[in-house]
């Protein structure tokens, strides 16, 4: 395991983050605690939660787990934004219920302090300023070493860092944005603006729901029974089987089963490996939920691929850009 610094925070982290968002859903305790234990053994040191898991259960769980552990082996990363309970103000990024959302986690999980405090997504409700100025009191207080941002626009996040640079505010060090093969929305700015800002990246989501798994080929005509994906479809998530059942899909999946074949390395350690290879990527979260899915995805680490095979990932995953991107490409001629 290779220990990256997130961004410029001069902070290091496991490679691979362990994401705890099934931890009191999809997985019990018990299950939770083992892969805990097993990502530790593998050199494992970053785990991220957000309040809103399992209405904050995840978060216990993982406090259990520290309990047992050296507090300063690992990098704990949570969120706040989403609903927290029924009262008015138990939502947002409001200074409320920022701080009342950073003294619960704190609690649940039994610590005096949390490595990344990550606003889940943006507001429109809350003026910027004043939710960038209650996260630097955080940090200036102690309670929180380093702050991040997930699910924001590339205008958002950029916004954000120039208001933290005009007042002196602690910056963002982490963008925890949704991106893999068959999502690569946010390299359209988002990943730009983390690149030239010095920010680390971690992505959820980098197998897409289970389509990146090895359990979907073209052919099918539904999704196994008790899938994710079957689940998605049934709630209207974006990795629902109509909105993913396309030839760009099953053309990617072509590539990504063939690549697996020449290499001998599972479908999910090409499609991580494809990640790692990016240098914008500090650290894809992997969100298990059972000690098979762990040991599957921690081999992701030592599958190296070729050129050309990176290549193919590349051609076969990419789609038309949307205006303006397709026009700027278009006229983006060096030296001019």
């Amino acid at each position: 395991m290779n220990y990256p610094f997130l961004g410029t925070s001069g902070t290091r982290v496991s490679e691979l983050c362990l994401g705890a968002m099934t931890f009191g859903r999809e997985t019990t305790e018990a299950e939770s605690l083992q892969i805990m234990d097993r990502f530790a053994t593998a050199g494992g040191t970053f785990i991220d939660t957000a309040d809103g898991y399992s209405a904050g259960l995840s978060e216990q769980i993982v406090g259990r787990w520290l309990a047992q552990q050296t507090r300063e082996d690992f990098v704990v990363a949570t969120k706040v934004r989403f609903p927290m309970g029924a009262g008015p103000n138990q939502v947002g990024l409001g200074r409320k219920h920022i701080i009342d959302g950073v003294h619960a986690s704190l609690r649940r999980m039994g610590l005096d302090y949390l490595d990344l405090y990550q606003v889940h997504a943006w507001d429109p409700a809350t003026d910027l300023l004043s939710t960038l100025q209650t996260l630097d009191d955080l940090v200036r207080s102690g309670l929180v070493r380093h702050i991040g941002v997930s699910n924001f626009a590339g205008w958002q996040l950029q916004r954000a860092i120039d208001l933290q640079e005009r007042y002196g505010l602690a910056r963002f060090v982490s963008l925890q944005p949704q991106y893999s093969l068959l999502e690569r929305g946010a390299e359209l700015e988002v990943l730009s603006v983390a690149a030239n800002e010095g920010i680390g990246v971690i992505p959820w989501g980098p197998l897409k729901g289970g389509w990146l798994s090895g359990k979907y080929r073209r052919g099918m005509s539904a999704p196994p029974a008790g899938s994710r994906v079957e689940t998605a479809e049934k709630e209207g998530w974006f990795e629902r089987w109509s909105n993913m059942n396309n030839e760009h899909t099953w053309n990617l999946l072509d590539q990504l089963h063939a690549i697996s074949e020449e290499t001998g390395a599972h479908p999910v350690q090409v499609s991580l490996a494809w990640l790692l290879s990016k240098p914008v990527v500090t650290a894809p979260i992997i969100g298990v939920r059972t000690m098979a899915h762990l040991e599957t995805a921690l081999g992701a680490v030592d599958c190296k691929l070729e050129a050309q095979q990176l290549n193919r990932l590349e051609s076969a995953s990419v789609k038309p850009l949307p205006y303006p991107y397709d026009f700027l490409q278009a006229v983006a001629t060096p030296g001019r």
